[in-house]
C-alpha cells in the first residue's frame, strides 16, 4: 500500500531551484533513505512533507489526504511523526515525562493547567519506552542521559501520536557507531512491527545500505537514482556525482553486510 506519494516537488529560494521536480512514493511498511551530497534538497524535502516549508509546486498525498499548504501540527495529528539531527526533549522532566507531554499535546490537552504530565497515560508512555529499551530509566531526568539514550527518547516522542509515517532527519548524527546501529535495528524492528513508513535522511552510509529498503539520491536539487541498496551502488550517475567511485560503493556494502549479520547475531 503506497502511504505517501511525491509528485513534481519544486521549491524555489530566489532565482535557485533547491528542489526541482522530484517524484517518489514510499509503502507502509518500508524504510526509505533520502540520500545525496550537501545542498542536495534533502533538508528541503523534509521540511516540505512536514509543513515547514510550503511547495511552490506539486503534490504530496499522505494516506490519501494532501499535504501541501498545511501546517505541520495539522499534519502532525493526521500521523506523520519526526525526529531531528539534534535530539530535542525537555532536559528537566524525566523520560516519561517528555513522552506524556507529547500524548497531552495530541490529546489537546497540552494546555489544561490543572493536569500534570506525570498523570497522563502513564501506563502507555511507560509501554513506549519499553519498545525502545527505556522503560527502566522512566524516571530519570533526560539531563542525566547519554546522547544515545535522549535519541531514543525522541523516538518514543515521535511515536506518541501513533503515527503512519515517520521522518528521520540525520537519526544517527552525533552517535557512536555501535549506538547508530542499535538505534536504526530498533527503527527497523518498530517498522516491522507496526507496519510504520520511514523517510530518513543519513549521511552514514554504512548505516543507509545496512537498513534501508530504497533508496532515492538528489544532486542540486533533481532525483538523479532511486532504487535498492545494490542497484544504487552500481549506478553509474550516483557514482560520478555522490561517492566518485564503484570501490568506494564496494567497501561501503560490505561494511553494510557485516553489520547485517552482527545485527542478526545479536536477535
Amino acid at each position: 500500500m503506497t502511504l505517501l506519494k511525491v509528485d513534481n516537488l519544486g521549491k524555489s529560494f530566489g532565482g535557485v531551484k533547491a528542489v526541482d521536480g522530484i517524484s517518489f512514493e514510499l509503502k507502509a511498511g518500508e524504510l526509505l533513505a533520502l540520500i545525496g551530497p550537501n545542498g542536495a534538497g534533502k533538508s528541503t524535502t523534509f521540511n516540505m512533507v512536514n509543513g515547514q516549508l510550503k511547495a511552490d509546486q506539486g503534490s504530496i498525498v499522505f494516506d490519501g489526504h494532501e499535504l501541501v499548504g498545511q501546517k505541520p501540527r495539522e499534519i502532525w495529528r493526521k500521523g506523520v511523526g519526526r525526529t531531528f539531527q539534534i535530539a530535542e526533549t525537555f532536559a528537566s522532566l524525566t523520560v516519561a515525562e517528555n513522552v506524556q507531554m507529547a500524548m497531552l499535546s495530541h490529546d489537546g490537552k497540552l494546555f489544561s493547567m490543572w493536569r500534570r504530565a506525570a498523570d497522563h497515560k502513564r501506563d502507555e508512555a511507560l509501554a513506549l519506552l519499553d519498545q525502545v529499551g527505556m522503560k527502566a530509566q522512566a524516571d530519570r531526568p533526560c539531563s542525566e542521559l547519554a546522547y544515545g539514550d535522549v535519541k531514543r527518547v525522541e523516538l518514543a516522542i515521535a511515536m506518541a501520536n501513533a503515527p503512519k509515517l515517520l521522518l528521520m532527519d540525520e537519526p544517527t548524527a552525533g552517535m557512536a557507531p555501535k549506538e547508530r546501529n542499535s538505534l536504526m535495528a530498533l527503527t527497523k524492528e518498530l517498522v516491522v512491527q507496526r507496519g510504520l513508513a520511514v523517510l530518513f535522511t543519513e549521511h552514514s552510509m554504512d548505516v543507509v545500505f545496512a537498513y534501508a529498503d530504497r533508496m532515492i539520491v538528489l544532486a542540486r536539487g533533481r532525483l538523479i537514482a532511486q532504487g535498492k541498496p545494490l542497484e544504487i551502488r552500481d549506478h553509474p550517475k550516483v557514482q560520478e556525482v555522490y561517492f566518485g567511485s564503484g570501490k568506494t560503493f564496494e567497501k561501503i556494502a560490505e561494511k553494510a553486510a557485516e553489520v547485517n549479520a552482527a545485527v542478526g547475531a545479536i536477535g
